[in-house]
């Protein structure tokens, strides 16, 4: 166990491969073909011997959102929440789906060029700070950008994802294994 972190009495490292079970050791496997490491968050996940696959697939699940979308979602909740591991990583996956720097770092400060993602941004900053019991004003202008009710069910959907993964972190503090996301001035 590489990396050592203190939490409240707890000590909590990133679990290498041979000390998760077998069904997260093909997990790894899978991570490290495709991304070329084992995200430490999701290794984290895998202290869990369902967590890991069940989060995966919850993750990776259809939603009405493109991934641009789901991006900025990622980026303002994570904001909201102050994880910096989800927001370093949201920052690198931001770029891979043609976001700018200074688009990421607006993201960031909930706001947008582009209305429909502001309106969208908005509404799940505003669900995140106040669990659920959002502004009228906020939800009639997401559906004044053209979302719907599928978009609002899957909005609480992405914004649960985002908020297990910021908890995780903001519990654990294993260490950010992607570029560090730029501070907010």
């Amino acid at each position: 166990m590489d990396h050592l972190t203190k939490t409240p009495g707890i000590t909590f490292s990133v679990p290498t491969r041979e000390e998760v079970s077998p069904a997260n050791q093909a997990i790894f496997d899978n991570l490290q073909s495709a991304l070329g490491f084992v995200p430490n968050l999701y290794a984290t996940i895998a202290y869990s011997g369902n967590g890991l696959a069940r989060y995966l697939a919850y993750q990776n699940a259809k939603t009405s959102f493109s991934n641009r979308e789901k991006e900025a979602i990622n980026l303002v909740v994570s904001q909201v929440n102050g994880c910096v591991y989800c927001q370093s990583a949201h920052t690198v996956i931001g770029k891979m789906n043609g976001f700018t720097d200074e688009q990421l770092l607006d993201i960031r400060r909930g706001k947008s060029a582009n209305s429909k993602l502001n309106a969208l941004m908005a509404l799940a900053a505003d669900v995140t700070k106040s669990r659920g019991y959002v502004s009228p004003e906020l939800v009639a202008a997401f559906f004044e950008q053209g979302y719907t009710r599928e978009h609002l069910v899957d909005l609480i959907l992405q914004i649960s994802d985002k908020i297990a993964m910021n908890y995780l972190h903001n519990l654990t503090q294993v260490p950010v294994d992607f570029p560090l996301a730029p501070t907010l001035s």
